[in-house]
């Protein structure tokens, strides 16, 4: 049984993101007749987390793995968005994508995608979102962001949106609509990617950032000097990878294969040594399905937000 098969039943008992449409055909129909993945080439779809140079140099041995374990050729796409991915893979122009929790989950339950593969990073399945300012600013709680500029990545980011603002709403901040209505808030928000956001709060251009705490951090794994965390949100399931449901069953299949048995080099990046700029971030993945995100869901659940927010984002 697919991973994916009882997703709709986890997203009803969860009451979090609507009602789903009917799920997507296979390729080739009923003639017999199919042209492999829609247009005899693989293609992969880089969610903007950091800047493009950078990830299609990550992902050069991805792209090279892809091409060697399935024999058809594969093409590199950078999204201008979370929305813009799940509209590729929804459509049948996209095949696989390395998306966000939250996205990932929208996605799921609007008939976009489907969860494949769970990721693995520095030793957990799990990561942090957090809220960042700069060490000598003069915000000591979340409280104090009221009627400030603060910064997040996609609106469909699990830890750079979701998260941040569930962690202002526990704080007792209105969060208004968001993230659609920017201008229900009781602060000023500014969404763009992660590497952006935290940009944006290092030129002092915000009194904070909602980001994965990722992006705040040093070759070291340590926070970045001149910054400091005001929040912090752990326990968040790890990025998935996911798949059109416009692919057979064998072609979601060879897919998911090929990256479960990729050889370590995979994550090496372009370069192709250990502990470099260009590693993936990522050194394992493992099969999973909307289930493993129903933290996500969760959250989502209690902000309010619906799949709606896909065709708003």
């Amino acid at each position: 049984m697919s991973p994916n098969t009882n997703r709709r039943s986890v997203l009803k008992a969860a009451g979090a993101l609507g009602v789903a449409g009917g799920i997507a055909g296979c390729l080739g129909g009923s003639s017999g007749e199919s042209v492999p993945y829609g247009d005899e080439r693989i293609n992969f779809y880089m969610s903007p987390s950091e800047p493009q140079d950078l990830m299609e140099a990550q992902y050069a041995p991805l792209q090279n793995r892809l091409e060697s374990a399935t024999g058809v050729e594969t093409n590199l796409n950078y999204a201008a968005g979370y929305s813009a991915v799940l509209q590729s893979l929804g459509s049948g122009s996209g095949d696989v994508a390395e998306t966000g929790p939250f996205a990932a989950a929208l996605g799921v339950n609007n008939d976009r995608c489907d969860i494949a593969l769970q990721r693995y990073a520095y030793g957990s399945w799990e990561y942090s979102s957090v809220i960042a300012t700069q060490e000598d600013s003069d915000i000591e709680s979340l409280e104090d962001l009221a009627g400030e500029s603060v910064a997040f990545a996609d609106r469909l980011s699990a830890s750079g949106a979701l998260f941040p603002l569930f962690m202002l709403g526990e704080a007792g901040l209105d969060v208004g609509d968001l993230p659609t209505d920017v201008a229900s808030a009781e602060f000023d928000p500014q969404f763009s990617s992660h590497a952006e956001a935290f940009a944006a709060l290092e030129r002092g251009q915000v009194a904070a950032a909602g980001v994965g705490q990722f992006i705040t951090l040093n070759d070291d794994r340590e926070l970045k000097d001149g910054f400091r965390y005001v929040e912090t949100y752990d326990g968040i399931p790890r990025a998935p990878v996911i798949v059109s449901p416009e692919l057979s069953d064998e072609e979601r299949t060879e897919l998911t294969n090929a990256l479960i048995d990729a050889p370590e080099e995979m994550y090496y990046g372009e370069d192709g040594q250990q502990d470099t700029d260009d590693d993936l971030w990522f050194s394992e993945v493992r099969e999973a399905g909307l289930d493993k995100y129903q933290p996500v869901i969760d959250v989502a659940t209690e902000l309010g937000i619906s799949a709606e927010l896909l065709d708003s984002a």
